[in-house]
């Protein structure tokens, strides 16, 4: 089981979870195959950490978020938040584990109701849990939106009234209504222009700071994440393939999927020039995933062990684990 380098305590533990999706067919829609889009993650997050979690379209980071608030119930495995396997719980306990866990959504606008004011999408989660009276709420509401940098008069306006990073803002005011300990940031700034991405980021650390926070930062944006987490996870169909501290990852890649990735992110110096590993083929179906790594299909390294036998995930220097035969002795 992978151990953070980071000496706080942990607050959140998956153990090989699983999300798979029935496929029915047949006169009795009996279950023909499944999409396999979280395929036995186990990943840690400290109390206080951010842990980015990075990887291409469709390889299960949104998926593992959502499985790991219970938004989608997990098929297997296990999700341990204060030492206890909250899939467990029954559906009080659950309502109350709200609390604890929220989510800031990847799309500003459609994550809000557009029928709504601004006041009452921020003092929903409050009036859901019978939190203080109506004024107190209003009060509360008026506080949080002061914190992410909205006005009192914005807040009888609705949705459509503001623009994109202003909507982020409402979104992340609401995540942080009930005072939770961990939030999953799903591409909380991947809908936003890059100026305003700035703003919202640099609001996120200063929230972590003030309140406490412990932030899953979902995102495709290497450069994003490399400014905001302390650890970072990549994910490839289905599966975590390498994780270790930002500054190593990012410094000295292991894996080779890792490797094309950050071959493919831009430099913010025109002139500096990096070598572009150009990967073959398409990303494999997850309904059908390749045997053995299931990076092999596009791997440039690969060997005949890569396609009969799956790599175990393994620590190849201290806090830095790797699912690849040969981490390290590949590079780009």
């Amino acid at each position: 089981m992978p151990e953070t380098q980071t000496g706080r305590e942990e607050l959140l533990r998956t153990e090989n979870l699983v999300k798979h999706y029935p496929i029915l067919g047949g006169v009795f829609l009996k279950e023909v195959a499944s999409v396999k889009a979280v395929d036995g993650v186990s990943i840690t997050v400290d109390k206080g950490e951010t842990l980015g979690l990075v990887g291409e379209s469709g390889c299960g980071k949104t998926t593992l978020g959502r499985t790991i608030l219970r938004l989608e119930e997990p098929t297997s495995g296990a999700v341990y938040f204060n030492n206890e396997n909250i899939l467990d719980y029954n559906p009080e306990q659950l309502r109350n584990l709200r609390r604890e866990m929220q989510i800031i959504f990847q799309d500003p606008f459609s994550s809000l109701n557009p029928r709504k004011t601004i006041g009452h999408i921020i003092g929903e989660p409050l009036l859901v849990h019978g939190m203080g009276s109506r004024k107190a709420r209003n009060k509360r509401v008026l506080e949080l939106m002061e914190v992410v940098g909205l006005r009192k008069e914005h807040m009888r306006r609705y949705p459509h009234q503001f623009s994109g990073g202003q909507r982020q803002r409402i979104g992340v005011a609401r995540a942080l209504a009930l005072n939770p300990r961990l939030i999953v940031c799903d591409e909380a700034v991947s809908a936003l222009d890059v100026s305003i991405q700035a703003q919202v980021i640099n609001l996120l650390k200063d929230l972590q700071e003030e309140f406490d926070l412990t932030y899953l930062f979902i995102s495709h944006d290497l450069s994003v994440v490399e400014h905001i987490s302390d650890r970072v996870a990549v994910m490839y169909l289905g599966k975590i393939v390498e994780s270790t501290t930002s500054g190593k990852l990012y410094k000295k890649p292991l894996h080779p999927y890792t490797q094309a990735l950050l071959s493919a992110s831009p430099l913010p110096d025109p002139k500096a020039k990096r070598k572009r590993i150009i990967l073959k083929g398409d990303v494999p179906s997850p309904i059908d995933p390749p045997s053995g790594c299931r990076f092999h299909t596009r791997c440039l390294f690969v060997r005949d062990v890569c396609r009969k036998r799956e790599p175990e995930y393994r620590e190849i220097e201290k806090g830095h684990w790797v699912a690849c035969f040969f981490a390290g002795t590949v590079s780009n």
